[in-house]
């Protein structure tokens, strides 16, 4: 699901890993990749809050339109975001756990926290 909606890779996976199952996904020109994983020993039930957020930033308009699209056609359902901020310029997506993607149509910058330090900085 979140392979075909945010067109992302499974770039590996493992198998009963000290009790744990688990699957990365990402692109491979990333730097980055999410991994979901789940406990054979400790099951745990999904717990998401309307502001657990992955948020993906789509500057390009038409490029945003096929996001969306694409987000619809792998079975997230479009919601209100809990934060109207996103609302504004941005569609909200949920999983059947309740977990939540944002797709907004803007470039994100990184800006300095209160204190003056940028993400890079912590």
């Amino acid at each position: 699901m979140y392979c075909h909606g945010l067109m992302l890779r499974i770039l590996g996976s493992f198998r009963d890993h000290d009790g744990f199952d688990g699957i990365m996904v990402g692109s491979l020109e990333s730097e980055y990749h999410l991994e979901l994983t789940r406990s054979r020993r400790h099951p745990i039930n999904p717990r998401p809050t309307p502001e657990d957020l992955l948020v993906f930033y789509h500057p390009s308009e038409p490029d945003w339109h096929l996001a969306c699209e694409r987000m619809t056609a792998a079975g997230f359902q479009e919601v209100p975001s809990f934060n109207p901020y996103w609302n504004a310029s941005g569609r909200t997506y949920m999983d059947p756990d309740g977990y939540r993607v944002v797709l907004q149509q803007d470039a994100w910058v990184a800006t300095p926290d209160p204190q003056g330090n940028t993400p890079d900085h912590e």
